[in-house]
């Protein structure tokens, strides 16, 4: 079969200025690893023909179908609130944009497609492990309802890459309703670059948000949607890891899974990623980067809110300022979910937060905490009993109050709590495995997350906890 893919590049169509035209330097030996045929079908694309030779070709950069228009995107950023002024797409290369049947533009983009301008003496490649691990958590969140990047394809490239040691090479197909950051906005605005800033609201709101009317609609638009993205994150007690500028992406969606990590045992201040040496990005921490980030969006984007900067600093204010009542209003509506109430009270946050507090202290595991909420064994993952019990009679007058009974009450938690996520040791082990050049793990954990609330008898071993000796406590980015 011939591939086609149905390419209408409209960021390619932005000034040079944008981008670096870049073509992907071709691997070795490709062989394909996995390809998502329900997403493939989704964009008009052909399972069969991308799995074909010509499909594995393109998916590992060493082909490029008719009409892609390869670049490498520009864009700056604060990592750890440092500010680098020039960051950009060092790994990844944006194949073009495809417009699927509902109308929706996605990007579909190489991750460890070779060097570009702007990979900053990097290699441009990727390694096995951190390609299988966004395979996995982006597709998790996909099938949680969480609005993320996807993943198309994983392709083996046949090549070495050299971190601490020579690992097998690996190329990531992603797919995004686009890929602009709030470090894409920056990057113009530190070079005072009005016009292109101007070009880039234009576009993120044709593309994201058409109901907007002018940048400070654009601004009170991401975030509201960073809002409702970080409270579905703490729902599933998800910790990004590296919540940079330039991995927050205008458009409310989870982009960049380099060193995440899911809570097992709960507790607030906690860190996964290697590189998180101070805790910036722990658990609990994340609302406030989200206003942080977007207080930095705001900032680039004053001159295209009001032509007099005293004003235009005094809306953007006023709508960051927004933040944190959003928020709290996706958060208490997610944890409601969570505890299965139908209604809202003014007590809510209390017995929600009286509920966090008892698993802190006595290390409960989060995931399954909640699910036990549905099926009874919640008071099982407490080391004192005595806790859980004392706080269930308040669970329980409050279901009375609301008129729910527990098997009402239950049925909604079933709903809203899921019954396997992606467990870091899970993760691991998959990738160990592939390593080693079996891949039966990745695809076991793969299948089971595709339907996380409700879990298959045979994938129970999924839901369980680590281990001691299986308990990751370190995540890494792997560039």
């Amino acid at each position: 079969m011939t591939l086609h893919i149905r390419f209408d590049n409209s960021y390619a169509r932005l000034p040079d200025r944008f981008f670096a035209r870049q073509a992907p330097t071709p691997v070795a030996r490709p062989a394909l690893l996995a390809l998502n045929a329900p997403l493939a079908e989704s964009l008009g694309l052909d399972p069969a023909a991308l799995a074909g030779p010509e499909g594995v070709a393109v998916l590992a950069g060493n082909a490029l179908p008719d009409g892609a228009e390869p670049i490498a995107q520009a864009y700056a950023g604060h990592q750890f609130g440092g500010w680098v002024p020039q960051l950009g797409d060092g790994r990844a290369i944006l194949l073009g944009e495809v417009v699927a049947s509902d109308g929706t533009r996605y990007d579909i983009q190489l991750k460890g497609a070779g060097p570009t301008p702007f990979s900053r003496r990097g290699d441009g490649r990727a390694w096995l492990g951190p390609v299988l691990r966004e395979y996995i958590v982006s597709e998790a969140m996909a099938a949680l309802g969480v609005p993320t990047t996807r993943a198309l394809a994983a392709v083996a490239s046949g090549e070495e890459v050299l971190r601490e040691t020579a690992l097998p090479g690996a190329v990531l197909a992603r797919v995004a309703s686009s890929h602009i950051r709030v470090g894409t906005f920056q990057f113009f605005a530190a070079r005072g670059d009005n016009e292109a800033l101007s070009l880039l609201a234009q576009h993120v709101i044709a593309r994201h948000y058409p109901q907007a009317a002018g940048a400070l609609d654009l601004l009170n638009a991401a975030v509201a949607g960073q809002a409702r993205l970080i409270a579905q994150w703490m729902g599933l007690g998800f910790i990004h890891g590296v919540m940079n500028t330039d991995n927050a992406h205008v458009g409310g969606v989870t982009i960049d899974y380099g060193p995440c990590a899911f809570l097992d045992a709960y507790h607030p201040a906690k860190v996964f990623s290697s590189i998180d040496q101070y805790g910036r990005y722990a658990y609990a921490n994340q609302p406030q980067i989200a206003v942080w980030n977007m207080a930095q969006f705001a900032s680039c984007l004053l001159p295209l809110i009001a032509p007099d900067r005293n004003t235009a600093i005094e809306a953007a204010t006023e709508s960051v300022n927004k933040f944190d009542q959003l928020y709290e209003y996706a958060w208490l509506s997610t944890f409601r979910a969570k505890l299965g109430l139908a209604r809202a009270e003014a007590a809510d946050a209390a017995l929600i937060q009286a509920l966090l507090d008892r698993m802190a202290a006595l290390g409960a595991d989060f995931t399954r905490t909640f699910r036990g909420l549905a099926d009874g064994t919640a008071r099982a993952e407490f080391a004192e009993p005595e806790a859980w019990d004392s706080w269930q009679t308040d669970w329980t007058a409050r279901l009375a109050r609301e008129g729910r009974s527990p098997a009402e009450a239950a049925a909604a938690a079933a709903r809203a709590n899921p019954g396997v996520i992606p467990r870091n040791h899970r993760i691991e082990q998959a990738i160990a495995a592939a390593v080693a050049g079996d891949f039966a793990p990745f695809h076991r954990l793969n299948a089971a997350l595709a339907r996380p609330f409700d879990p298959a008898p045979e994938d129970a071993a999924l839901a369980a906890g680590p281990a001691a000796d299986e308990a990751v406590r370190r995540t890494f980015c792997g560039t």
